[in-house]
């Protein structure tokens, strides 16, 4: 949700920490989400996006144009397989605070207090009810959030690791050309002999004179 929002153009920064009591923390500066009553379910938009599948801004034509994420599906599943989860959105001038526990609402969304910010966090533990090992890779979240900064150019992602005391800041204004010359950082371009001049076929390894 937080990458939707940065490809929208609404966020700058994302940051993703693995807390001390093996939860995940993650913050953004985007719009936050919407907290309005839907018109139909009688609902807050942020409710129902954390408890019904495929009810994520990404299928509102007019929200997105395009979508990094999981279909609608993501953070109602996160929230669904969460011991429990804490939303805070910072939207319209107000903190909008709402607990669940188990995919379910435990409170209802309330304002809590006053902000001149906009953003969204979301703090979360896994069930281990449903999972027999609820520790975080610290290497595999650095590597797809490595991932999602070359992919969305000017991003900054910043991985903080709570449990041993580490972070990583990962920003690339070049983007997809960022992303190759970082995979052949430790590689050695070879180039073939030029064959512009008489056609035929490439013979040895010589440098090109041809551009």
């Amino acid at each position: 949700n937080s990458i939707d929002e940065a490809m929208a153009g609404y966020c700058s920064q994302i940051e993703v920490t693995i807390g001390e009591d093996k939860s995940i923390r993650v913050i953004d500066d985007g719009r936050g989400i919407p907290v309005d009553i839907h018109p139909t379910e009688k609902v807050p938009g942020v409710e129902l996006a954390l408890t019904t599948l495929h009810a994520g801004g990404k299928f509102d034509h007019n929200t997105y144009k395009v979508s990094g994420g999981l279909h609608g599906v993501g953070v109602s599943v996160v929230n669904g397989l969460s011991e429990w989860l804490r939303l805070e959105v910072w939207r319209d001038g107000n903190l909008h605070v709402q607990e669940f526990s188990e995919g379910l609402p435990t409170t209802e969304m309330k304002e809590v207090g006053e902000t001149d910010r906009t953003g969204t966090r979301v703090t979360f533990r896994p069930d281990t009810k449903i999972f027999s090992n609820t520790e975080f890779n610290y290497d595999v979240l650095a590597l797809r959030l490595r991932e999602l900064a070359f992919l969305n150019s000017g991003l900054k992602i910043v991985l903080v690791d709570e449990l041993h005391d580490r972070t990583q800041e990962f920003s690339y204004e070049g983007g997809i050309k960022s992303f190759v010359e970082h995979l052949a950082r430790n590689k050695h371009p070879i180039r073939i002999t030029c064959s512009a001049r008489h056609h035929g076929p490439l013979v040895d390894m010589e440098p090109c004179s041809h551009r």
